[in-house]
């Protein structure tokens, strides 16, 4: 049975987008004049993490990007170069090109070699350019280039040799490898091994353990390495790729006995004189590793190495190691070999759906118990009561495994803003505040699009050019702040700039010569909501960045298919505020029943204002416009819901029923509906995926009796009305 390593290729695509997320935040926070040790550190092993799972398993194309991008890298770590703003931009391009062949990869397309090999020229060329400008060597071991260490490493793994060769193959780019114990076993390239063998290598080399850690993180599993350095050592000049390491003749075939209780196929190994190791002490720390020649060159025993538990294989305090070697830095255990686990989105959302079964199952019992006898069926309803509040918490707990922090979206703009303020020749601050607040991931993946465009937005029409700025009064660099908090329920994004702000007469004047109905008497709300209109700009010159008028209006459209709204203030010449309201998540919503003669229907309570029950005096009707009410000092109109979503009511005056009044971007408007039921936090089902789209209605649920509610979709019922509905009203 051959081993398919494609199985463990979403594991590394996972962890390469990681590693790539990482870079790029080092990449976009680094001040090339100041750039400490730590940062070039970081950023290089993030780059060695993708090579090594690369060269694991066999993307020849990402190795070689991250190969060329390595270099440079090492050669600004070891101060050998002097990082700048050009290599900032090369190391970020670097970054897009390499998540492109990631993508490739993922989808089993051919990716596009013009780009690799473009960048790769780049950064050759940076890499191999000679700067006097370089700065001091900062740590000692950067000060000692001709220094290495001896490490000692011993692993237990069940990978073919094909795998194990691929990992060979990089230990021997970083440094000089030992020969040393390594089982090989017949055609396990081919077959899958029952059971982990156990190898033992040496290495000579200046690279540190963590970096050593790095190549095996997706072949052996962390409890089941042992690195350990010895003394420093200089690397001797005839032992690199000497007689002794071509080939890798290090392995050997070992027959294992029938008896071998799996560890037992250690064969001894006369000295080697091609790399003389230098003798080593024997102490405690060393049971395990006696696998080096002492000084008279007799091996010793190779006992099992044992791992201290709670060690880590990283110097990041915030990362810890899975149980196959996978580093993992969501969740992060306190001590012990508790991690987390990557669960894939498909089974979260069978988990929720039948979650929210359950509480649909619970709704039911709940109402067929409430006209039982409190008397009689004290432990039922007990237990019901018990059942109801077990349900209620589970259900917030597996909802909290779809929420995510929305760090996922916010850390993108460092690299928009810096990239179109750029292309704007602006000088800009991004703000960010807030990134750990968490909602659905399902908003987070249909978030991304509207907030870059608000964004860029800030960049194009907000942002004054620094001269501006400075004749205006402002600092020369120009401020857009991001934030994100929980407020009542929702979840509010704000985008704020320091910019010039909106300008109300030239948005009427451009509303006007749009032939658009609008008087100098609008509030300032009203006239700032005429930005979202389809192909509305007042951008004097249409830019790259924007000026076409093709943006706003998806934006709003976008939000408010979430159930969302989108709310501005601004004042000309100090700045404008953006503000995003939305649910925490698509799944569950908390909402009103109407009753419409025997149909329920749902409002979303985040748009429900008031109700009441309106008197004669209050109902006017105006032509052109239908029927009004009066509440308190605003005329809002009257809309039927039985007339537009169709029904038999029970009562046609509504004086004798009830008016809802529900507000969204669109405005106010009174729902006339028959009486109110109660409020219900409900489970939303696709009404679409398992029926149809259908107009005024955004979703289904089921309710406690198992009737079937609908529920509504204000911002399209507010709207203007379809002309079918309209004649059919």
């Amino acid at each position: 049975m051959s081993v398919d390593l494609s199985q463990f290729f979403a594991v590394y695509f996972d962890e390469a987008s990681e590693h790539l997320a990482s870079m790029e935040s080092l990449l976009l926070a680094l001040d090339p004049r100041a750039a400490s040790d730590d940062e070039l550190n970081a950023i290089f092993r993030a780059a060695h993490s993708i090579k090594g799972g690369a060269g694991t398993f066999g993307f020849r194309d990402i190795a070689e990007v991250t190969h060329v991008l390595e270099t440079l890298l090492d050669r600004v770590r070891k101060r050998e170069l002097a990082p700048t703003p050009q290599m900032v931009d090369a190391l970020l391009k670097a970054g897009d090109v390499i998540k492109g062949l990631l993508d490739a990869h993922r989808s089993g397309i051919a990716a596009d070699a013009a780009p690799m090999r473009d960048i790769c020229e780049q950064l050759e060329i940076l890499s191999e350019a000679t700067n006097a400008e370089a700065l001091p060597l900062q740590s000692a071991a950067i000060a000692k280039p001709g220094v290495s260490r001896i490490y000692r490493i011993s692993f237990k793994s069940k990978a073919p040799d094909t795998v194990i060769d691929n990992l060979i193959g990089e230990l021997s780019a970083l440094g000089t490898l030992i020969p040393a114990q390594v089982p090989k076993s017949k055609n396990s390239s081919e077959k899958t091994l029952k059971r982990a063998r156990r190898y033992v290598l040496a290495i000579t080399c200046s690279a540190s353990e963590t970096e050593l850690r790095e190549l095996f993180e997706f072949v052996v599993p962390t409890e089941e390495l042992s690195i350990e350095a010895s003394a420093e050592a200089p690397i001797e000049a005839s032992s690199v790729n000497g007689a002794a390491d071509q080939g890798y003749g290090f392995f050997e075939e070992i027959e294992t006995p029938a008896a071998d209780a799996g560890y037992g196929f250690f064969a001894e190994v006369a000295p080697v004189s091609q790399a003389p190791i230098p003798a080593v002490a024997a102490t405690t720390a060393d049971d395990g590793f006696g696998f080096f020649p002492d000084a008279a060159g007799a091996p010793a025993p190779t006992p099992e190495p044992a791992r201290s538990p709670g060690r880590r294989a990283t110097d990041d305090p915030n990362v810890v190691e899975g149980p196959a070697g996978r580093r993992n830095s969501d969740k992060v255990a306190v001590a012990g070999d508790s991690t987390s686990i990557r669960v894939s989105v498909d089974k979260v959302d069978q988990l929720i759906n039948l979650v929210g079964e359950l509480v649909i199952t619970q709704s039911m019992l709940t109402q067929d118990g409430s006209g039982l006898d409190p008397v009689v069926y004290e432990r039922l309803l007990g237990g019901l009561d018990q059942l109801a509040r077990n349900t209620r918490d589970l259900q917030d707990s597996v909802m909290s495994i779809r929420m995510l922090p929305i760090a996922f979206v916010f850390n993108r703009f460092p690299r928009v803003v810096r990239e179109v303020a750029a292309k704007l020749d602006k000088r800009v601050e991004l703000h960010l505040s807030g990134e750990g607040t968490e909602l659905d991931k399902g908003l987070i993946e249909r978030l991304a699009d509207p907030l870059t465009h608000l964004v860029r937005n800030s960049l194009d029409h907000g942002i004054e050019t620094s001269e501006r700025r400075i004749a205006a009064g402002k600092p020369e660099v120009g401020t857009i702040e991001l934030r994100a908090q929980h407020q009542s329920g929702h979840i509010v994004i704000e985008i704020a700039d320091d910019g010039a702000g909106l300008n109300r007469e030239k948005i009427l004047a451009k509303a006007r010569s749009r032939n658009m109905p609008v008087s100098d008497t609008m509030t300032d709300q009203e006239v700032w909501q005429l930005i979202f209109e389809a192909g509305f700009s007042t951008a004097d010159q249409i830019t790259e960045v924007s000026g076409r008028g093709v943006g706003m209006d998806v934006v709003r459209r976008n939000i408010q298919a979430l159930g969302g709204r989108v709310e501005i203030e601004s004042q000309l010449g100090v700045g404008t505020r953006i503000r995003v309201r939305l649910p925490l998540t698509l799944a569950i919503l908390d909402g009103m029943s109407v009753a419409v003669g025997d149909e329920l229907f749902i409002i979303p309570l985040t748009m429900v204002v008031e109700s009441l029950q309106p008197a004669a005096s209050d109902l006017h009707f105006v032509a052109g416009r239908g029927k009004l009410v009066q509440v308190r000092t605003e005329y809002l109109p009257v809309v039927a819901l039985h007339e537009v979503m169709g029904g038999e009511p029970r009562v046609t005056d509504p004086c004798a029923g009830v008016l809802v009044i529900v507000e969204c971007v669109g405005g106010k408007v009174a729902l006339f509906v028959d009486a109110l039921v109660g409020q219900h936090q409900v489970v939303i089902k696709s009404l679409e995926n398992n029926y149809r789209k259908v107009w005024g209605v955004s979703g289904a649920t089921i309710m406690g009796d198992g009737k079937v509610a609908l529920i509504l979709d204000i911002p399209a019922i507010v709207g203007p009305l379809p002309e079918h509905v309209a004649q059919a009203a």
